[in-house]
């Protein structure tokens, strides 16, 4: 009768160390799935904000240059304006 019970004892431990590790198996699953969701979910926002950048950066030099051809016409503008006047100057002087 003792080895009935034990017998018993032993198949209600197994069928429940199953039932855990079925568990276990699930929820490691689940763990595994949102780890995944979320490591796709952080390289969509690395990407994103590599292309903010990426963009924001290009809008920067775009004004970069358009700075550098105002500054660039300008000083031109100033040394023709200067020639101009030493060109006057030398007119009046040689009168």
């Amino acid at each position: 009768m003792r080895k009935i019970i034990l017998a018993a004892a032993i198949a209600t431990s197994a069928l429940g160390l199953a039932a855990c590790s079925e568990k276990t198996e699930t929820e490691t699953g689940e763990a595994v799935d949102a780890m995944a969701a979320d490591a796709e979910a952080n390289a969509d926002a690395a990407g994103d904000a590599i292309e903010g950048a990426a963009t924001e950066t290009a809008e920067d030099v775009s004004a970069a240059a358009e700075k550098a051809a105002d500054e660039a016409e300008k000083t031109t503008d100033d040394v023709a304006n200067d020639a101009a006047d030493v060109a006057a100057e030398a007119e009046k002087a040689a009168e």
